[in-house]
């Protein structure tokens, strides 16, 4: 019952083409070539480097500071959101069971 059932390989049943026999060849070599002459390599495009200057430094930190700061904003503004949602829903459950326990005690 716990036995794995391995598949068998089935017979080919179609025409089955023999090996192809295989011919070695004779390596002729080849009539020695003098190697050309070496080329100077291109020179490479001149690309302006970046130079940080004391006003791009700050520039860059002022930035990172805005985004760090409407960041945090925007993520405080959410959790905000959610506990004033929470606190109002909590209330309104108060509400509804008051009235509740309220309207079951007068019958």
């Amino acid at each position: 019952m716990f036995r794995p059932k391995i598949p068998t390989m089935p017979t080919p049943t179609g025409q089955v083409s023999p090996p192809a026999v295989v011919e070695p060849t004779t390596i002729v070599p080849a009539a020695q070539t003098t190697p050309p002459a070496p080329v100077a390599p291109a020179p490479a495009p001149s690309r302006p480097t970046v130079q940080l200057t004391p006003g791009t430094a700050l520039a860059l930190v002022g930035g990172g500071t805005a985004v760090v700061l409407v960041v945090g904003a925007v993520l405080v503004s959410m959790l905000l959101a959610v506990a004033v949602t929470g606190a109002s829903l909590a209330i309104c459950a108060l509400v509804i069971r008051s009235l509740v326990n309220a309207d079951a005690k007068r019958r």
